[in-house]
């Protein structure tokens, strides 16, 4: 991967400012190459892509749940990215990228320091960044749906994206201990650095909280709670799918040829995951559901996120292929198993199909990444058991210290201003009661008497027919 940035100190690396004029790049000592203005034009726009993917997100959470609560599933996605800009703006980015001791980024807030020095500027790389830490962020709304009070989960979101994401980040792709092993981690676009937080994250919400009103039976056994929208689910993936060729293909950090393909790997994995995750709920159930098929497709794409620079492209429709199978199965799971209601299938979608993305670099990674080299590369499993050791260490590491933090942090918020509404607010929705207004408004005439309506003077009956 050519994450450019891996080593410490990143920020002394980087520019203060963007060199926009000859003037300016005399007086920091270097002028922007052609190469270096393709670059960063190209991860701004893969930065949008990525941040278009919160539109993505909101859609699919809200086609999976109910529309009581639809404006206040809309809510946290937007404020998912507009908190997370800031709290990555804030610390974030300094614990992920700042100099490094190994665990813990420090030195350089507010994106200050440095001096340009050709590649990409701070700018334009914290544009991109800032993209994933909200991905990570807003995969944890639709686990934790319909029954979570808003101020609860905005707390939760400046702290995973000002300190628990970032840390992860720091251990990888900002230079930590991760990268510093004899064969270090490859994560080419973060199946772990960014889905697995945001599904680790995503199961502690939910535990914490426990299963909306109704999911479960006295003996236990689930019962379906169905979403609302199958359009918005649909329209939803088919977002998520053009973003993640931002996400993917924006994570080679330059404008190469390796772009075309990285997306083309992205393309093959999601397709061969949504076929896949048809196949499996068809057999499994005799029905090929509409909403299950999207979760494959989604599964595909975060299996291949990992490796979409390391392996070949039979060896991504497989991966995306078994994610297809696996989040099927997962989601069963985590549901009828471990009792944990996940309204969007979420955990399994980007907790275990992360897990799923980061193993299987160490099983079939044939092509040199920026990690997967030196003498022993290839020699076993084509990633070799070494590069399968590493990966197992990292999912391992962050499956522990995700789970930990926000784990400690849901009882923390439950214990003081509290994480679920309250069973009457559950059942009437949580749009009026948190937001002041519902998500579809329905009749518009509602709450008007005749009189209202009718201009003065004017009979009812002749204005009948017009109101």
């Amino acid at each position: 991967m050519r994450r450019r940035l891996i080593t410490g100190g990143v920020l002394a690396g980087v520019a203060a400012l963007v060199v926009a004029s000859p003037a300016g790049a005399q007086e920091v000592g270097y002028e922007p190459t052609t190469q270096d203005i393709l670059d960063n034009l190209w991860i701004f726009l893969a930065g949008v892509l990525v941040l278009f993917m919160q539109a993505g997100f909101a859609l699919v959470e809200a086609g999976l749940t109910r529309g009581k609560s639809v404006a206040n599933i809309m809510m946290k996605n937007i404020m998912d990215l507009c908190a997370g800009v800031m709290a990555f703006f804030v610390v974030g980015y300094t614990i992920a990228y700042g100099s490094s001791n190994g665990i813990f980024g420090f030195g350089d807030w507010f994106l200050s320091g440095g001096e340009y020095e050709g590649g990409l500027t701070i700018q334009t790389d914290f544009f991109f960044q800032v993209a994933f830490a909200a991905t990570a962020a807003t995969i944890v709304s639709g686990a934790m749906a319909e029954r979570t009070k808003f101020k609860s989960y905005f707390l939760y979101t400046f702290v995973i994206t000002a300190l628990i994401y970032p840390v992860v980040v720091h251990w990888t792709w900002g230079g930590g201990w991760l990268s510093r092993l004899n064969t270090p981690f490859s994560d080419f676009a973060g199946s772990t650095i960014v889905h697995s937080v945001g599904g680790w994250a995503a199961l502690m919400g939910a535990l914490v909280l426990g299963p909306r009103l109704g999911k479960y039976t006295k003996e236990g056994k689930p019962r379906a709670i169905i979403g609302h929208s199958i359009p918005l689910v649909v329209l939803g993936t088919i977002i998520l799918l053009i973003g993640w060729f931002g996400f993917n293909p924006g994570s080679e950090l330059a404008a190469d040829l390796a772009v075309q393909e990285i997306a083309l790997i992205t393309l093959l994995a999601a397709s061969a995951g949504g076929l896949a995750g048809m196949i499996t709920i068809w057999i499994k159930s005799g029905k090929p559901d509409v909403g299950m098929t999207c979760n494959g497709v989604l599964a595909g794409l975060v299996s291949i996120t990992a490796g979409c620079g390391a392996l070949t492209n039979g060896y991504g429709i497989l991966v995306g292929a078994i994610g297809g199978v696996l989040v099927v199965f997962s989601v069963d799971f985590f549901e009828k198993v471990v009792k944990v209601d996940d309204p969007v299938g979420a955990i399994s979608v980007h907790g275990v199909c992360g897990v799923w993305g980061t193993l299987a670099v160490g099983l079939f990674a044939t092509k040199e990444d920026g990690f997967l080299g030196g003498a022993d590369a290839g020699l076993f499993y084509g990633g070799g058991f070494d590069q399968l050791i590493t990966q197992a260490i990292m999912v391992v590491a962050v499956f522990v210290f995700v789970t930990i933090t926000a784990g400690a942090l849901f009882l923390a918020i439950k214990a003081t201003v509290g994480l679920r509404v309250s069973p009457e607010e559950e059942l009437e929705g949580l749009d009026v009661i948190e937001h002041g207004s519902p998500g579809y408004a329905g009749d518009t005439l509602a709450g008007f008497s005749l009189s209202d309506l009718v201009p003065a003077g004017t009979s009812s009956s002749t204005n009948k027919t017009e109101v």
